[in-house]
């Protein structure tokens, strides 16, 4: 199924639980909105097109639920439900445009039902919409890989950061569907080891090679040659950075270091064109993250813990990004993005 998907019979939202995997694959049920922050917060779903998707579906989730007996009513419902949702994830900025885009869509409705219907089809299009984006990078993207090459991925942009096919893994995968010869390297990626539990487990389903590495390995195996490309994915791509799963930065200045080309992979929507470095708020997540593993203590329970979910890139150390629009080269200049 999709990473993410609208039930017609139940009007519900059903997401893979990504926190299970690669142990459990389960699909759980949404049925309301605290339901699906908790999940948006816990990781559940998670990954910028996905949470897009999840923004969209969220609107729609609200509008279904409510009681409202007039558009005024569920409008204000609709906005409060928007704000909550917004807030459970500050740095990526694809569940807020997710959720703006839906909420917009409803203010043309005609009437009450009008707004729920529109709600829906409009979160659902979003997703379809999402599938085809990836589809197209993932087009463009193939072209700057060789038959033959080893790409250094870092935290997880495929399938379950999309609602399907991926982002940084969707480029990999459309070139192996051209035939080529794609082996990926994926770092384990702290804090969460969105790498080993889900881009792991992806590739290996779709039987594609891949080599398990912890973080601080890729600056060795750059060095020593192994790697041609590296190609990772984005939250919040503003004029001047690239945000990402921290450490990609590292990455960044390694490859640049090793003259190795770094692609960023991203739709559109993914772009702050009124944002900067400086104005993008970094979410810090839940120090026992850091201080257990699983159920297992492995720092001690009284240590300061600074964990920070992302960290910035400088345009500078950028290849190319590569968007559905297509490939994009430095200077950067995000009004050539949208064409």
């Amino acid at each position: 199924m999709r990473t993410i998907d609208w039930n017609d019979e139940s009007n519900t939202i059903q997401l893979i639980d990504q926190t299970l995997l690669p142990r459990e694959y389960r699909v759980i049920e949404c049925k309301t909105i605290e339901a699906l922050c908790e999940a948006i917060k816990s990781l559940r779903v998670r990954g910028a097109p996905a949470l897009g998707a999840t923004g969209g579906y969220g609107i729609a989730l609200a509008a279904v639920l409510s009681k409202a007996v007039n558009m005024d009513d569920l409008t204000k419902e609709l906005q409060s439900a928007a704000k909550t949702i917004k807030s459970t994830r500050p740095t990526a900025v694809n569940l807020g445009w997710g959720v703006d885009r839906v909420l917009k869509a409803t203010s043309d409705a005609y009437d009450l039902e009008g707004m729920k219907s529109t709600a829906i089809e409009d979160a659902k299009q979003i997703a379809d919409e999402d599938v085809a984006i990836n589809k197209k990078i993932g087009e463009y993207g193939a072209k700057l890989l060789e038959d033959g090459d080893t790409v250094l991925t870092h935290c997880n942009a495929g399938k379950l950061a999309c609602v399907d096919w991926g982002t940084a893994l969707g480029v990999v995968r459309s070139a192996v569907e051209e035939g080529k010869n794609i082996k990926v390297v994926a770092c384990e990626t702290r804090p969460l080891n969105q790498g080993s539990r889900l881009t792991t487990w992806e590739l290996m389903q779709d039987n594609i090679p891949v080599t398990l590495i912890a973080d601080s390995m890729s600056g060795h195996v750059i060095r020593h040659g192994s790697i041609d490309k590296v190609i990772v994915g984005a939250d919040r791509i503003t004029e001047d950075a690239v945000f990402n799963k921290i450490g990609t930065y590292t990455h960044s200045v390694i490859a640049k270091e090793h003259e190795i080309p770094f692609y960023v992979v991203a739709p559109t929507s993914t772009f702050d064109f009124k944002g900067w470095e400086g104005s993008v708020e970094i979410e810090l997540r839940n120090s026992d993250e850091l201080r257990y593993f699983g159920d297992l203590q492995i720092a001690p329970e009284n240590v300061n813990v600074y964990n920070p979910a992302f960290d910035a890139t400088p345009m500078e150390n950028v290849s190319a990004i590569i968007t559905e629009n297509g490939v994009f080269k430095p200077p950067f200049l995000l009004d050539e993005v949208l064409i």
